[in-house]
């Protein structure tokens, strides 16, 4: 047992009697003593009872409190009720010598009227009752916590990773073949499972109070064409063979078109799936897909838009007017004489004289592995076999800053300037008709329309100048370089490169070998790869 106190009223006089523990029972905490003390309106000589709590470790010790004769102290408790309202705990004193003890219906009650209505924990009170354990906090009363839901939740069964890489060959050339790209589908694939969501169950304060908890997340299965949704409503089915693609949260499954070229027989192509063409892309034709587009053969001075990903088995000769635009990746053997825009990577075995851009990674790997002219912009990393040229071919490559982002910054600036200039052309005569005005010179009909529309145009132009600007500013802090952007050269990178990370940027002066670029400290350096 642990150690306890008591008083003790006998004729003329009051004391406090002090138990020692028993067995590995607690010893007796002074700060308990006085705050019973305190409750009962009792004092005593602080040193006196130090040591007699002291002596109390090892055998009864009694104290003096005062030379009046009290009335006995039934047996009490101080309540602690947590913040939350979520339990509540019991520390009980012993009765004075002569004073009666609680009963375990006594303290139910007397927990009810301070405002515990729900949680009593009556078996743990029935417990001290039994055998009653002083100056140990019990747990009298405990709320019901809320049980959690879960969300709702879509299990798709079709890879949705817009970064699946191609095959590479032992060679280090890209397999064409097996790009890992397109998710094929046959006709009565399931394809989304929607898992709903498990509402919760309200808790209880000791007081009463309901605990709500918290809202779960709902979802729907959206889907376009050739789709198929079970009567509950959880699960989607392919209705054909096609591929599927996961776009903006709504599954979608194209059913392909396949041509033999894209030229006079067949004009060009506007699909709302995928396009396959087993052979070339003549020049001046367009193909649109708002899946994924294939060739299987040669593109040249075409222009290919595609809402997934672009793929050129035998690559792309733009003859300076060819055009690809990809809201997913770009696979080309080659790139010559081409632009290029992907939302994800772009890969290849060699770009020549082109402008690429990607919201990813460009890689040139393979047996040539080379970029050559031209400018090759990435959010991510680039990584090349040879950079440059011995020929000293003007060559630019840029990484750590979205392509998108810093053509707009470009455009509002460029925005900004002709504004600028517009309003110092029609400030001046706002000036001065607001100066004739305050004269007292009329002006005519025709003169104070014409100012009215200037004003117009002033007040348009500066709104647009404040917009502009505040879009700056936040295109700048999206555009701040990444940290792990790097430039990677497996060969050789030739002099008269340009390196540019973010906003720094550095040419090489003499030909190195397997190297890498980086940014360090405001500075593009080159490290050891």
């Amino acid at each position: 047992m642990n150690g306890y106190f008591r008083l003790v009223n006998r004729e003329g006089a009051s004391s406090l009697k002090f138990f020692p523990p028993t067995g590995n029972g607690k010893p007796i905490d002074i700060v308990d003593v006085l705050e019973y003390l305190t409750m009962k309106s009792y004092t005593c000589d602080l040193p006196t009872l130090k040591q007699a709590v002291e002596s109390a470790g090892k055998e009864e010790k009694e104290i003096r409190l005062g030379n009046e004769k009290r009335l006995p102290e039934r047996e009490c408790y101080k309540l602690r009720v947590g913040p939350d309202k979520m339990q509540a705990f019991a520390k009980f004193y012993a009765a004075s010598e002569g004073g009666e003890n609680m009963t375990a219906e006594e303290l139910i009650n007397d927990l009810k009227l301070r405002g515990i209505k729900c949680g009593i924990c009556t078996e743990a009170i029935e417990g001290f009752f039994a055998k009653r354990e002083y100056l140990e906090e019990i747990l009298v009363a405990q709320g019901r916590e809320p049980v959690q839901g879960k969300h709702a939740w879509i299990e798709y069964k079709f890879n949705t990773d817009k970064k699946a890489k191609p095959t590479l060959k032992e060679d280090g050339s890209v397999d064409f073949f097996h790009l890992n790209i397109l998710n094929h589908c046959n006709k009565g694939d399931v394809l989304a499972v929607l898992h709903p969501e498990e509402p919760g169950e309200p808790g209880e304060d000791l007081a009463g109070n309901r605990i709500m908890p918290a809202e779960v997340r709902k979802e729907t299965l959206k889907f376009g064409h050739n789709i198929e949704l079970s009567e509950d409503r959880t699960v989607l089915t392919a209705q054909v063979a096609g591929h599927v693609e996961l776009v903006e949260d709504s599954v979608f499954v194209s059913d392909e078109l396949m041509v033999e070229n894209v030229d006079n027989s067949t004009g060009n192509i506007d699909y709302e799936g995928n396009v396959q063409i087993n052979g070339n892309v003549g020049t001046n034709f367009q193909v649109k897909a708002k899946g994924d587009i294939m060739v299987k053969g040669v593109v040249e001075g075409a222009q290919l838009t595609a809402g997934g990903n672009i793929i050129i088995a035998r690559g792309m000769n733009g003859m300076g007017r060819g055009v690809l635009k990809a809201g997913g990746n770009i696979v080309a053997k080659f790139l010559e004489n081409a632009t290029a825009e992907a939302d994800g990577y772009v890969t290849s075995e060699s770009i020549l004289h082109s402008r690429v851009t990607a919201g990813g990674e460009v890689n040139v790997d393979g047996r040539r592995g080379f970029i050559t002219g031209g400018r090759v912009c990435a959010t991510g990393s680039i990584n090349v076999k040879t950079l440059g040229s011995e020929m000293g071919a003007d060559t630019i490559v840029e990484v750590g800053t979205d392509p998108k982002k810093k053509e707009r910054l470009n455009q509002l600036q460029k925005q900004i300037a002709d504004d600028t200039k517009l309003l110092q052309t029609v400030q001046p005569t706002l000036i001065t008709a607001k100066q004739k005005l305050a004269k007292g010179v009329k002006l005519s009909p025709e003169q104070i329309q014409q100012i009215q529309s200037m004003a117009a145009l002033n007040k348009q132009k500066t709104d647009a100048i404040e917009a502009a600007n505040n879009e700056i500013e936040e295109l700048k802090k999206q555009m701040t370089s990444r940290a792990d952007t790097v430039v990677r050269v497996k060969g050789e990178v030739y002099p008269g490169t340009r390196i540019c990370i973010g906003e720094v940027s550095m040419v090489v002066q003499k030909t190195t070998h397997y190297c890498r670029f980086v940014r360090e400290r405001g500075d593009v350096k080159m490290a050891p790869f």
